[in-house]
């Protein structure tokens, strides 16, 4: 990356920093044209280590094809911006500018999924909805997190707004972390975590519904795949990744080893599972029967189990908005419960029918004590003996 000192033009890909107006100004070209974006910062020690982390991403984002041809992700949220701290130690450093920074930094840390749907929803955050956007602001920001979001939902955002300060003092470019501290006095009931959001569906239930796919003309196309999560508790996201190559040619046993996530260039099949890297899966006869029933003749081994209609990765937010609230909805006496419950509805009724903890667990893909925390104690009645 050449500085301002360096008179030569840049090379196709790389930013040039120089100093126009007094102010830091990016040089690169990008499809024929020459492109002259100016920071809006001063030519300050803090503002320049500013001002290359934009121009890196503007480098990584033409090398990965993701330049944005507006210039809109590469725009300071305010047009002159000083990381600098008073003599009170406040700061009004822009959090939306520190936000893009801290991402960049983050950037090849990070899944593409992560990336694309946790980072890009606070950045939305803050630039969409937030009423303020300084540091100096940050106990302005925690009440309208508060006021207008979910307790989960504010605290994930403070701890990450926590962190990227965290970072930015690290990196001199603000004086303290205001937002330190702000999370942890924001409790969180338990039902707001979906891992622990725990309220299965009975037996007549589940039948009721997967029925109830098989017999629509919208979705019965879905119909395989919610029986599929009800008889194996896998994470819907484990379940849409599955090819033919991780069922065993007896039916026996399948793979879990990988799974479809939402990232910037659309949905991903990405290896790994949310807790291990792979988990193997024991086949019963109804499973069996399920997968023989769907498997065509000639398929390959990276023939998707569950494609979509169109022969793609299934969308499970999709799937979720539309499909699975569609179908609850039609369904009298059947209170709406995010698609998640079909994996705890197969844990439950995998306990209250003797199967062992330590069994569970290796076979959803979580700890005992996780099970025992969360499941064992709701999973059976609890009866007083006579004495």
């Amino acid at each position: 990356m050449a500085s301002n000192a360096s008179q030569r033009k840049a090379s196709k890909g790389t930013v040039q920093i120089k100093i126009s107006n007094d102010r830091l100004q990016l040089v690169f070209s990008f499809g024929g044209k020459r492109h002259y974006l100016s920071t809006g910062y001063t030519d300050s020690k803090a503002n320049r280590k500013l001002a290359e982390m934009k121009a890196r991403q503007i480098e990584l984002d033409i090398l990965c094809n993701n330049f944005d041809v507006t210039l809109e992700r590469y725009k300071p949220q305010s047009q002159q911006v000083e990381f600098t701290t008073t003599s009170e130690n406040k700061t009004h450093a822009s959090l939306a500018d520190l936000w893009d920074s801290y991402t960049e930094y983050k950037r090849s840390s990070l899944s593409p999924s992560t990336l694309a749907k946790d980072y890009h929803k606070i950045y939305r955050c803050i630039n969409v909805h937030l009423p303020v956007r300084t540091l100096d602001k940050a106990v302005a920001i925690r009440d309208w997190l508060v006021a207008n979001k979910s307790p989960l939902s504010a605290k994930k955002i403070l701890t990450q707004f926590s962190a990227c300060c965290d970072w930015a003092v690290k990196s001199q470019l603000i004086g303290e972390n205001p937002f330190e501290g702000m999370a942890s006095d924001i409790k969180v009931p338990k039902g707001d975590y979906e891992e622990t959001d725990i309220n299965p569906f009975s037996l007549e239930e589940r039948d009721r519904i997967i029925a109830a796919f098989q017999e629509n003309r919208y979705y019965k196309h879905y119909a395989t795949l919610i029986e599929f999560l009800f008889i194996t508790g896998c994470r819907p996201s484990e379940a849409v990744a599955l090819q033919w190559k991780h069922i065993a040619i007896d039916f026996t046993v399948l793979r879990f080893e990988q799974a479809v996530v939402i990232s910037s260039s659309g949905l991903t099949c990405k290896p790994g599972l949310k807790t291990q890297k792979k988990r193997v899966f024991p086949i019963n006869q109804r499973l069996a029967g399920l997968l023989r029933s769907i498997k065509s003749v000639g398929v390959s081994d990276d023939g998707k189990v569950f494609p979509s209609p169109d022969g793609k990765w299934i969308d499970v937010h999709n799937l979720s908005r539309r499909a699975w609230r569609n179908v609850l909805a039609s369904l009298d006496g059947v209170k709406y419960r995010k698609l998640y419950q079909t994996r705890h509805t197969f844990i439950t009724m995998a306990l209250r029918n003797g199967v062992d903890v330590k069994d569970v667990a290796t076979m959803v893909g979580n700890s005992p004590e996780i099970i025992y925390r969360h499941y064992a104690g709701q999973s059976r009645e609890l009866v007083l003996p006579e004495f």
